[in-house]
């Protein structure tokens, strides 16, 4: 009888150690199956950010190159409103014998400031970057909340802050402060070495919110008030010619040495538009002047 009476208990026993052991397999599946499944999610979630990083790489490509496409657009469109230069009025000069490095009196060919000549695009905007749409956007927003082809004002509280109309040499023009303060230094040197070239400057206009022409997203970057246009003796260089007025030349080297970027280096050149260069731009905002 004690022997039978001790199998139900021993049976039972047998049956707990068992369900233990099942139990604890099972859990050990489990948290194998949990560890497997976190790496599995912390691999994808890794994956995930560099597919995002590269996507926002690659928006941000895009971006340049559509404000880049607008650009282009705009060039031409601006080329039908202006008269190209015939090719029996170009004066050619061999690059890099024009540099604006030397005064117009070592060039006898060259007599006056509104002549024509080819241009060593070689020797400009050395360590200047072109300011593009986002950098522009990143370091003072939005101008104004909508655009047109046409030039309008600037609602942006803090950009229209810093904006001023100023009398800065024969020119009137209305910019940023810091880019008249820099305009203003610019002139006048022009002065004191050109004097010449600095009575004979107008500008074809420096502020004016609207998009670039051509273009239904691009915005110009007349619109911060970082860029001015320039004409000497009432007349405006020819657009995407591939000359250069001399006198403009002359004038580019004290635009580079303020850190602004000249037009005349585009692929289409337009030598008669001079805008802030980004490291101008990013030492202004470092400053507190933006």
């Amino acid at each position: 009888m004690r022997e039978g009476m001790l199998v139900g208990p021993i049976i039972v026993a047998i049956g707990l150690v068992m369900a233990a052991i099942a139990f604890a397999v099972v859990g050990a599946v489990l948290k194998t199956a949990d560890a497997t499944s976190e790496i599995r999610l912390s691999r994808n979630e890794a994956r995930i950010a560099e597919l995002d990083s590269e996507v926002q790489s690659l928006r941000s490509e895009l971006s340049d190159a559509q404000t880049e496409l607008a650009r282009l657009a705009e060039e031409q469109a601006m080329a039908v409103s202006r008269a190209p230069v015939a090719d029996s009025q170009l004066m050619v000069v061999t690059a890099p014998e024009i540099t604006g490095e030397d005064e117009a009196d070592d060039h006898p060919g060259i007599e006056q400031m509104t002549e024509v000549g080819t241009l060593d695009k070689s020797a400009f905007n050395k360590g200047i970057t072109q300011p593009r749409n986002r950098v522009m956007l990143e370091l003072l927003g939005h101008p104004r909340s909508s655009y047109s082809t046409d030039c309008q004002s600037v609602t942006q509280p803090k950009l229209k802050s810093l904006l001023e109309t100023r009398q800065v040499g024969p020119l009137r023009v209305t910019m940023i402060r810091p880019a008249l303060d820099s305009l203003e230094r610019i002139l006048a040197k022009l002065k004191a070495s050109e004097p010449e070239i600095h009575d004979a400057l107008g500008t074809a206009g420096a502020m004016c919110a609207r998009l670039i022409r051509g273009s239904r997203s691009s915005v110009s970057n007349h619109s911060w008030g970082t860029a001015i246009d320039v004409k000497l003796e009432g007349r405006l260089d020819g657009f995407g010619d591939g000359g250069t007025q001399f006198g403009l030349i002359l004038l580019a080297e004290l635009f580079n040495e303020e850190g602004w970027y000249w037009g005349a280096t585009y692929n289409r050149e337009d030598s008669m538009h001079f805008e802030v260069g980004v490291e101008t731009l990013s030492r202004w905002q470092a400053e507190g002047k933006l």
